[in-house]
């Protein structure tokens, strides 16, 4: 089985140091698994790796696609394998980094369900979505499975409309379809790392991250995206950072409580990825800054 190294975690905890850092010493590179620096022209808010970032080493699968785009986890893995095929062909092990635990979980172990049962279905949910919001769909989905949608975030669209699509054409909630399939066998023989630190430290490392994205000009950006024609109701603007600096330009809140709700709900989002990684089988919890540890341990790894 064709190995790879991961690196995963919350916002804000150092990925992309930790990845660059570890793919310079193996000689590879990384493939991105993040759902929000996929996008073109949103640089500041997904905290994307920069310029000298990518110089240091090559990274694919960001700043590639257009921000009207959709883009989900099958797509995901499709163009992930590629790369990792590329690489392996060379004789080297990718190392893929980032925070979307779906992308990661998907690449290593298989989506839980490829094709949808009934594509009329699932047509009708996703025009719900696109006309009236996850929001909306949410609350439909806590009606009937009330355990899946306690686990999904209401502006988790893929994963909404698949839960309901797999009730409304089975009648069986997606939580009980898991716990009997769960995803597929694995894909990858995977070395994956989480990264952490004191949870205190880190929510402070996010609200002082959050004033420099202030001070580099992420309200700028979003102004600038919205000049270019990408509606603040499209799917990626409704992103943190992207959000709040949308409510602030709709007059909704005043900059300062755009910006307070920006620290919260980047530190709740960091909260909702430690839950989810937390459940990954053969994850290896390492402190961000252990990453001659983590060198070592991938060295002894792929011999």
């Amino acid at each position: 089985m064709t190995k790879i190294i991961t690196i995963c975690g919350p916002t804000g905890i150092g990925k992309t140091g930790f990845a660059i850092a570890m793919a310079r010493e193996l000689n590879t590179e990384i493939i991105g698994a993040d759902s929000m620096q996929i996008y073109k022209y949103m640089d500041i808010g997904t905290a994307k790796p920069d310029d000298r970032e990518r110089r240091l080493a090559t990274h694919h699968l960001v700043d590639f696609l257009d921000p009207a785009q959709n883009f989900d986890a099958k797509q995901f893995t499709a163009l992930a394998d590629q790369v990792i095929c590329d690489l392996a062909q060379q004789g080297r092990v990718p190392v893929v980094a980032g925070g979307t635990g779906l992308y990661i979980r998907a690449l290593i172990h298989g989506l839980f369900r490829g094709k949808p049962v009934c594509s009329a279905t699932l047509d009708k949910l996703n025009q719900t979505l696109e006309e009236e919001g996850g929001h909306a769909l949410h609350t439909q989905l806590a009606q009937c499975d009330p355990e899946a949608a306690e686990k999904i975030h209401p502006n988790d669209g893929f994963r909404i409309v698949r839960a309901l699509e797999v009730f409304l054409t089975t009648g069986v909630p997606i939580s009980q379809c898991r716990q009997t399939h769960d995803f597929q066998s694995d894909r990858y023989q995977s070395l994956t790392f989480g990264l952490h630190m004191d949870r205190k430290l880190l929510y402070e490392r996010i609200n002082q991250r959050v004033e420099i994205m202030m001070e580099q000009g992420l309200l700028d950006e979003v102004k600038s995206l919205v000049s270019r024609g990408y509606s603040l109701d499209l799917k990626s603007m409704q992103s943190i950072g992207y959000r709040h600096m949308g409510m602030y330009l709709k007059g909704d809140v005043s900059l300062d409580e755009a910006v307070r709700l920006l620290k919260r709900d980047t530190s709740r989002y960091a909260k909702r990825q430690f839950t989810w990684f937390n459940k990954e089988k053969n994850l290896i919890w390492i402190n961000s800054q252990d990453i001659e540890k983590a060198i070592e341990t991938a060295k002894d790894f792929l011999r």
